[in-house]
């Protein structure tokens, strides 16, 4: 799970995206208002502040760095651009191949035992 989290005062704005469910969430200030599948390399969410004025979030992947990049505007002004780097990507996808892998041979082993 990638976390892209920043500051636009007075609300705290966060953008989850999953590399291998392709669950897209956003959070203002905790709550979920936004979500969507999403297995583009690209992706945007629109949603309303908790003073009314208009948020997106532009989700993408540079095709120069491998870096994945979260831009944040408000009121069409970028506010930020946040990035990961690819290593925090793999890192991320090895972690959940790992889980499928232990969970897999977990129901072959208990097939087994039946």
């Amino acid at each position: 799970m990638i976390h892209f989290k920043y500051d636009i005062t007075p609300d705290v704005v966060e953008l989850q995206a999953s590399n291998w469910s392709g669950l897209e969430r956003v959070f203002v200030n905790g709550q979920m208002v936004s979500h969507k599948l999403n297995f583009k390399p690209q992706s945007e969410h629109t949603i309303q502040l908790k003073d009314g004025a208009p948020c997106k979030f532009k989700l993408l992947i540079d095709p120069q760095t491998d870096e994945l990049m979260c831009r944040i505007y408000k009121q069409n002004k970028l506010v930020a651009s946040l990035k990961q780097g690819k290593e925090n990507v793999l890192v991320s996808r090895r972690y959940w191949q790992h889980i499928v892998i232990v969970i897999s041979l977990l129901c072959v082993f208990t097939l087994c035992l039946n």
